[in-house]
């Protein structure tokens, strides 16, 4: 069932029995009718009958809990329509479509939650195991999943996908190419090359000055999702916790300064995961809508196909 608040994130299982007026009075006492639900379990399935090792879950968690103020104040980007689809939509729909993602995270704000909600079973995202709040920062909505996952048993080598929502035009190819990064690191970010000299600059009074020119063939953009072994981030925050002057809004740089023996492998973007930060940006990103549904509807009926039956 999906977290009514920050304290019954702790003590209630997400389930598909969303309770939410707005959408559906009716369904919401049917479900109220119901008995409570079970002990959380472990996300894991067991070997089979000839031992073989279970698959690991495989998360992604979408944030779209900012408040976006550069957009529009009044009216969150998450929900602004792409192609007569909100923002948020299509970047569930690049997980929920893609087979190898096993269950979805939602992270919200309390300005949005109740939209999403209705969005969402509306969508009928079936991987969507839970709407939960988040907090003024993006780091913040990030320990928010952490935590949900831990307190629900998520094993310590599951892959975990964090991925803003708004870059709705995420590529199936960089979601699946961080899975596959997991198998040989700890930890994976989407990323393009870039393609302008990159400088590096120092304060000289009230004036910005060069310090260094890095070699533009090492110099990358970084996108999302940025992908981890749950122990590996889960440990990662939880040492920059106890830095007083831990601020960065970025997932990788928590590894990164933290953790700075593990190595995080690049995996390629595309210029359609772009992020929506102002208008002008739902203007560019309006021409990747049409591409981008082609493709799920191919991953969508791939995705309906189990792998015996290929």
């Amino acid at each position: 069932m999906r977290e009514e608040s920050q304290e019954s994130q702790h003590d209630r299982q997400p389930d598909r029995a969303r309770q939410s007026q707005a959408c559906d009075a009716d369904r919401q006492e049917a479900v109220q009718s119901q008995p409570a639900a079970e002990p959380a379990e472990s996300p894991v399935e067991p070997a089979d009958s000839a031992g073989a090792p279970a698959q690991v879950p495989v998360v992604a968690v979408v944030l779209a809990a900012g408040f976006g103020t550069r957009f529009d104040a009044r009216n969150p980007k998450q929900l602004v329509a792409v192609a007569n689809k909100p923002v948020v939509c299509w970047s569930i729909e690049a997980f929920e479509y893609d087979p190898r993602i096993t269950d979805i995270v939602v992270v919200v704000n309390p300005q949005v939650r109740d939209e999403v909600e209705c969005l969402v079973d509306e969508g009928g995202y079936a991987k969507v195991r839970a709407i939960i709040e988040g907090g003024a920062e993006r780091v913040d909505s990030t320990e928010s999943a952490l935590q949900m996952l831990a307190d629900f048993g998520i094993p310590q080598d599951a892959k975990v996908l964090i991925h803003d929502s708004v870059r709705p035009f995420v590529e199936r190819s960089s979601i699946d190419g961080c899975i596959d990064a997991l198998d040989e690191f700890d930890a994976a970010t989407v990323a393009m090359a870039s393609t302008d000299t990159i400088l590096v600059t120092e304060d000289l009074g009230d004036r910005k000055v060069v310090h260094a020119v890095p070699d533009r063939s090492d110099m990358f953009r970084a996108q999302t999702p940025q992908a981890f072994r749950f122990k590996t981030i889960r440990h990662a925050y939880e040492l920059a916790a106890q830095d007083p002057d831990f601020h960065p809004t970025d997932d990788t740089r928590v590894v990164v300064d933290y953790l700075p023996d593990t190595r995080v492998a690049i995996v390629a973007g595309s210029e359609s995961n772009m992020k929506i930060t102002t208008q002008d940006d739902l203007e560019m990103v309006k021409r990747f809508a049409f591409e981008a549904t082609r493709k799920r509807a191919i991953d969508r009926v791939q995705g309906m196909v189990r792998p015996d039956e290929a």
